[in-house]
């Protein structure tokens, strides 16, 4: 395929994030961001990666996503890089939930729209937002390929004793009331990055993927495959995040509900958005966190242990999923950049073949790097995130052979 850029969009209720890269070399052309879609206040940030590479930012009244869409071609036009290129190959978009049906990357059309629409009960915050990106640049370049990378495609491969809740089975059926997983883009680059990292193939290692950022989810890969994730049928499940509880008993509801006379709808926004980190002490940023622990707030040391302790036992559940781990990788924006974190983590494990090495831990590295010491049976790894060309190898790869089928 001569054609070798690829847009990658991540819309959202009122933003899109995007990322033009060249996949000749994995090279990225340009990025930015719309936010505040829909408000006077919008605005865009663009930063040309080419040239200058000097960040241009408009605000003012962004009405919709197809006014969003607009300026951001707009603004790769004034780099040469305009929506209109025949260099460019196709759009990637990312859409958090494609259900069953959809365990690989997939070429759009209107049956696929439809599919994703029919998943918006079990996404009702993301998979909206999705499809109108994904119905407004199908208007801007209806001759182009879009495909839908998804979120949960990644964690298809679970069986069905870890995906399976222990409910009534007609019941769960009727209402698709499974575990799907989430940050499945995520996991996958990280999982194969950290094999590369230990000089092996993704197929003949055991990793645990720790994606820590104001989302967080731990997955359980084996041999390049998903066999666990602790992300369910929504990303409420699992760790404790920044402003989510995770794992709860599922009574807790029930009380709040009968006893505390909280409606559905006022139990969803505590769990999801005033629980986690920020519910426990105020703040969500893990930088504030620790720095509110070195001056000695009790109330911030509990929210760190609390995290810290959900962790660990991710991590020995994985453990004992695998059977064998080769290594463990530390992600996303927590993950990559907090060390107290990830040595806290590791500390006391010791017995699993477990540790930090102090030094190597407090480097601070945009590459992928080892922060365990020599002797450790299982590798500790940082690995940098990278969705964005995680979506674009998957859409550039399946342009490519739509190309040669057609």
């Amino acid at each position: 395929m001569s054609s070798s850029r690829i847009l990658v969009l991540n819309s959202g209720s009122s933003s899109v994030k995007y990322q033009l890269l060249d996949m000749a070399d994995s090279s990225r052309l340009a990025m930015g961001l719309v936010e505040r879609i829909g408000e006077e206040t919008s605005r865009l940030k663009h930063t040309p990666l080419t040239g200058d590479g000097a960040e241009r930012e408009r605000t003012g009244p962004i009405a919709d996503h197809e006014a969003a869409l607009k300026a951001v071609a707009e603004e790769l036009a004034a780099d040469g890089l305009g929506l209109d290129s025949p260099e460019l190959a196709a759009i990637g978009h990312r859409v958090v939930h494609g259900g069953l049906k959809f365990t690989e990357p997939t070429v759009i059309d209107d049956a696929v729209l439809a599919e994703i629409e029919r998943l918006v009960p079990v996404a009702p915050l993301h998979n909206p937002a999705n499809i109108t990106g994904i119905r407004t640049a199908r208007a801007l370049r209806p001759d182009l390929p879009q495909v839908a990378v998804f979120d949960t495609a990644f964690h298809t491969t679970m069986p069905e004793s870890a995906a399976r809740y222990a409910i009534d089975v007609a019941t769960a059926d009727e209402h698709r009331v499974r575990r799907y997983g989430f940050h499945g883009t995520s996991h996958a680059y990280v999982s194969r990055a950290t094999a590369k990292l230990l000089g092996k193939a993704p197929e003949d290692v055991n990793v645990i993927v720790l994606h820590l950022g104001n989302g967080a989810s731990a997955s359980a890969v084996r041999g390049g495959k998903c066999v666990d994730t602790s992300m369910g049928l929504t990303p409420l499940e699992g760790l404790v995040m920044g402003t989510r509880s995770g794992d709860l008993d599922p009574a807790v509801i029930f009380h709040l509900a009968r006893v505390g006379g909280l409606s559905i709808d006022e139990i969803d926004t505590l769990l999801n958005k005033k629980s986690g980190l920020i519910g426990l002490c105020g703040d969500n940023d893990m930088r504030e966190i620790r720095r509110r622990i070195d001056e000695g707030d009790e109330q911030a040391r509990l929210a760190f242990d609390i995290y810290i302790h959900r962790l660990k036992k991710y991590i020995g559940g994985y453990y004992a999923v695998l059977g064998r781990v080769d290594a463990i990788a530390f992600t996303a924006g927590v993950g990559e950049n907090a060390a107290p974190v990830r040595e806290a983590a590791v500390a006391g494990l010791e017995e699993l073949g477990l540790a930090v090495d102090g030094d190597l831990n407090g480097v601070r590295s945009d590459e992928p790097r080892l922060i365990s010491p020599e002797y450790a049976r299982v590798k500790v790894a940082v690995v940098p995130t990278d969705e964005e060309l995680e979506i674009a190898t998957q859409t550039y790869a399946l342009a490519a052979l739509a190309g040669k089928n057609s």
